[in-house]
């Protein structure tokens, strides 16, 4: 093995383009999407699609609402050969999507092409052959003239059976296979040839597809590339400009982009991404890349989770929980940081205006995430996200002084379970803490109370409560006297005990509503404070539970 097996490679020669004007563009509109996963996406599976899987994945696209689907390989395979043949047949094709089929540059496979489309209201042919000086000189050992003339004479093939079939619209895609490899010389050449086989012209466009067949260069190579075939092709605006770029290099969603900017109107591709190697351009990404800056992609991924599960079970292939956009886990933050910026994000925005929360490029309700998932809870997590769940879920705002008083509990367990802490556990482990203290078998069970004003009416109004509890497993009845049920019960309970912070709310409305009450109590001889919280129909019951919460956690460390 080489010390340096660097040495074994050249880098990819620059485009001399010194004009170029991509890299000042912006892109405005979506392109004419082309999915490939019926195709170029069966093809790399483990295990090819049935027909069965391909018409639910069929559908799917459909109502994804790509216009121009890729089928399959009728010559190749009598699967993709009798999928093409149900489509058509079964009325399955919508008017306003267009089946494209594929076929290499020989006449024998192009006429079973042609075959499997008949009766299509529409249909793009596909044909491509290799154009690249190692696949010239290596695998077919054809010189430059005799690719040209395979161009023409297949191309002239094509034309003279689908001339024979004028109840279809038929359309040519051409594609210059190993583009990224090839001379643009060469590659202009071959187009140019396919251009004029078929006739392209006015009523009669042509699509020509560029791809990167093997990634080998960097993004701003391929869109130098692009950019100069879009000036020398002739008749431009009888082109339809596609590209398929390929992830080779992880930066096939680079390539597309660039591409875009650079004068292809086109894009093929499949959902996630599949596809050879290391598959093709992801569509998912590229489109919803799109929508983050304003621009309409023009397909519907308002339910991302249900696309994402349905490609999964077709292909066999599961998508990865840190897949951009459909991953389980890309709106989800751990970081305690993280989630104190999310939750002061969304608190502030205002509705109608423009989407700007931290961390989050795209509100994840319009791909059909919820928000239950944003914030999640491990052992790397702060009081940020663990008060964004409590009050989102269970309708608790709870005072930053006792958001970290929580998460200290909060952090405990989750380095010593090594686990997420998802949202029934935050609830089991604040119940337990906060709630258990007064409830059946707790350090200061309240079994009831019982209020009397002393005072109705003034500024010396006051309130003695009864008190009707078990403490150290003795049942009692305490009397305490005070401005209101809270003092009254602090009274009552004579533990050298103060209220530093009182704080109550509804948590709900309706016939159910019940209402929560927050104190923070300090003991004059025990430093620092506790919380402690009640929770009743009855608002003032709630306070009193609270403060008999907050006595029973000072208890517990007495």
């Amino acid at each position: 093995m080489l010390k340096n097996p660097s040495s074994k490679y050249r880098p990819f020669p620059a485009i001399a383009l010194p004009d170029r004007q991509w890299p000042s563009r912006t892109i405005e509109r979506a392109p004419v999407w082309l999915s490939t996963d019926l195709r170029d996406g069966n093809q790399a599976l483990f295990e090819p699609m049935n027909a069965e899987r391909k018409l639910r994945l069929f559908d799917l696209l459909v109502q994804v609402g790509l216009k121009e689907i890729e089928v399959g390989f009728p010559a190749a395979s009598q699967t993709d050969f009798d999928i093409v043949r149900h489509l058509i047949e079964s009325g399955r094709v919508p008017d306003d999507v267009t089946l494209m089929v594929m076929t290499q540059a020989r006449e024998d496979l192009i006429v079973r092409t042609v075959e499997a489309l008949r009766g299509a209201r529409r249909a793009i042919v596909h044909v491509y052959n290799a154009t690249a000086p190692l696949w010239r000189r290596t695998v077919f050992r054809l010189s430059e003239d005799e690719v040209m003339a395979l161009v023409e004479r297949q191309v002239r093939c094509l034309r003279r059976l689908t001339d024979a079939c004028p109840d279809t619209e038929w359309v040519l895609q051409y594609s210059p296979e190993t583009f990224c490899m090839t001379e643009l010389e060469v590659s202009l050449r071959a187009c140019t040839t396919a251009m004029q086989a078929w006739g392209a012209g006015p009523g009669r466009p042509i699509i020509l597809n560029l791809p990167t067949t093997v990634e080998v260069a960097t993004p701003n190579v391929f869109a130098d590339q692009i950019e100069w075939m879009d000036r020398h092709l002739p008749q431009r605006e009888h082109v339809i400009l596609s590209v398929h770029p390929h992830n080779d290099r992880g930066t096939g969603v680079a390539c597309a982009e660039l591409a875009l900017m650079a004068g292809a109107q086109r894009v093929e591709g499949c959902l996630f991404g599949n596809g050879e190697r290391s598959g093709n351009v992801d569509l998912v990404t590229l489109a919803l890349n799109l929508y983050t800056q304003g621009v309409a992609p023009g397909l519907d991924f308002s339910d991302l989770g249900a696309v994402a599960r349905t490609v999964e079970a077709c292909t066999a292939l599961p998508v990865h929980p840190r897949h951009p956009y459909a991953g389980d886990l890309v709106h989800t933050a751990f970081s305690g940081s993280h989630q104190d910026a999310i939750r002061k994000g969304l608190a502030a925005r205002s509705e109608g205006g423009f989407w700007e929360v931290p961390y989050l490029p795209i509100d994840p309700a319009d791909i059909g995430r919820t928000f239950d998932n944003v914030i999640r809870v491990n052992s790397q997590s702060g009081k940020g996200g663990i008060a964004y769940l409590m009050e989102r879920h269970f309708g608790l705002v709870m005072p930053r002084r006792m958001q970290v008083e929580f998460s200290a509990v909060v952090q405990a367990h989750a380095d010593t379970s090594e686990a997420e802490v998802d949202v029934d556990r935050l609830w089991t482990l604040f119940a337990a803490t906060y709630l258990a203290p007064t409830a059946e078998g707790g350090a200061l069970t309240c079994h009831g109370h019982r209020c009397h004003a002393i005072n109705a009416e003034g500024a010396g109004a006051a309130v003695r409560v009864e008190l009707d509890l078990t403490h150290r497993g003795i049942r009692t009845t305490l009397h305490g006297t005070g401005t209101g049920p809270v003092d009254a019960t602090v009274q009552a309970l004579d533990r050298h005990l103060r209220i530093d912070h009182f704080e109550e709310r509804s948590a709900s409305s309706g016939a159910d509503a019940s209402a929560w009450a927050i104190v923070e109590m300090a003991c004059r001889d025990q430093p620092g404070t506790r919380f402690g919280v009640g929770r009743h129909a009855d608002i003032a019951t709630a306070g009193v539970l609270a403060v008999l919460s907050a006595a029973a956690r000072w208890e517990q460390v007495s």
